[in-house]
């Protein structure tokens, strides 16, 4: 098996998918947060730790998966972490209070850890230079688009129980796409050390500079991602009165920016430069917002700064995830989880922030702190090297 090659329709569809487990776990429910409250008698914050534990998950399982699909390759840790996802899905529909739902999204974001760093590790093994950007950009730009939407759609004719079971089958698909997978890592490339010696390469991977600039870069605009993610169903259904539908295409609608604008910063000359852009206007929106937000603007201004937001994000998205992966080709399956880990950890420690004091102003605040770090990372990684056009970004 690990002589065949994957095609590249079937690697673009089902890598598409399987990086959904992210933005699928996390978005889909999101219209339903408010009615999820009411359903187990309990504070939006508490509704909120659903999503916080879920990137938790999402952030501790790819430090398993990662090393594990390096060691034993890639498809018999992604049959794993199927099986586990569809065992904890179940446990979220039967819930039947707010802390057993809590701990099965803590297992649920774990066993989706698995699809999201493989997903990236097969691309990683399968495409370089443009061609790996392209399709990170793809796989990441899918599943972005869908969730909310869809989300949306079912929240107006089931209930969120309803939309864990559309998640059940979505998982039940990808196991039998999993099962028909061909190997990409050969056992000649995979790690034969032992698992002591094999977490040591974690050390190795951090000591590069370069790839841990990009990777900080990459955490603190997950972070804003998920201060957004974390606020705008309360602001969008209970400060400016959208229903859920609406909510949900509004949101989606902000996720095609992501789309659009990761499509763009391939057609950069560098990804440096698309880098540069993404982190400088992330910084000059989030100040806007946070000024307009305090204001109580009028949710076109809301929603055109989002907009815009979201399409910087989508930039330094593409860049910074070609950038670490590129550096770190060889532990590719390592790189990809510290890369994917350190996302989810930094999103689950703003979301529960954004419900700290008035959630308008807070997310202000939040958006534009996150983009400040997130800058000043890029201003450092970028200065340890000349560019290929001669430049350096200052």
């Amino acid at each position: 098996m690990t002589d065949r090659q994957n095609s590249r329709r079937f690697l673009l569809l089902f890598l598409g998918v399987l990086s959904a487990f992210g933005p699928f776990i996390m978005d889909m429910y999101l219209p339903t947060l408010p009615a999820m409250a009411d359903f187990f008698h309990t504070s939006s914050s508490m509704v909120q730790l659903g999503l916080t534990t879920s990137m938790i998950g999402l952030a501790a399982g790819q430090l398993i998966f990662g090393p594990l699909s390096d060691k034993y390759g890639r498809r018999p840790p992604l049959l794993l972490a199927m099986i586990l996802f569809l065992l904890a899905t179940v446990g979220c529909i039967f819930s039947h209070t707010i802390s057993q739902f809590v701990t099965s999204r803590f297992l649920q974001g774990i066993a989706g850890a698995g699809g999201v760093v493989i997903s990236r590790s097969i691309a990683t093994d399968e495409y370089s230079g443009q061609q790996l950007a392209g399709m990170l950009a793809v796989i990441n730009g899918i599943a972005t688009v869908i969730a909310p939407i869809g989300g949306g759609i079912l929240a107006q004719i089931t209930s969120w129980q309803g939309i864990f079971i559309c998640l059940f089958f979505m998982g039940v698909v990808l196991l039998s796409g999993s099962l028909h997978l061909n190997e990409s890592l050969p056992a000649k490339h995979r790690q034969t050390v032992s698992w002591q010696d094999l977490y040591h390469s974690f050390g190795e991977v951090l000591h590069n500079r370069r790839y841990v600039g990009y990777v900080l870069q990459y955490g603190f605009t997950m972070g804003i991602l998920f201060v957004n993610i974390s606020s705008a169903p309360f602001i969008m259904q209970q400060h400016y009165g959208l229903s859920p539908l609406s909510f949900s295409l509004c949101f989606g609608i902000n996720a095609i920016a992501m789309v659009i604008s990761s499509a763009i910063s391939i057609k950069l000359p560098t990804m440096e430069r698309a880098l540069y852009i993404g982190s400088r206007g992330m910084l000059s929106v989030s100040a806007l917002l946070m000024v307009f937000l305090s204001l109580r603007c009028d949710f076109w201004i809301y929603e055109l700064l989002i907009f815009a937001l979201l399409s910087m994000i989508g930039m330094t998205f593409t860049a910074s995830n070609t950038l670490a992966m590129e550096c770190e080709r060889r532990n590719a399956g390592i790189a990809s989880a510290l890369l994917g880990a350190t996302g989810f950890a930094f999103g689950g420690i703003v979301s529960p922030l954004v419900s700290l004091g008035d959630m308008m102003t807070s997310t202000g605040i939040l958006f534009l702190a996150g983009s400040a770090c997130a800058y000043a990372c890029t201003r450092y990684v970028l200065s340890q090297s000349v560019q290929p056009s001669g430049v350096l970004y200052h």
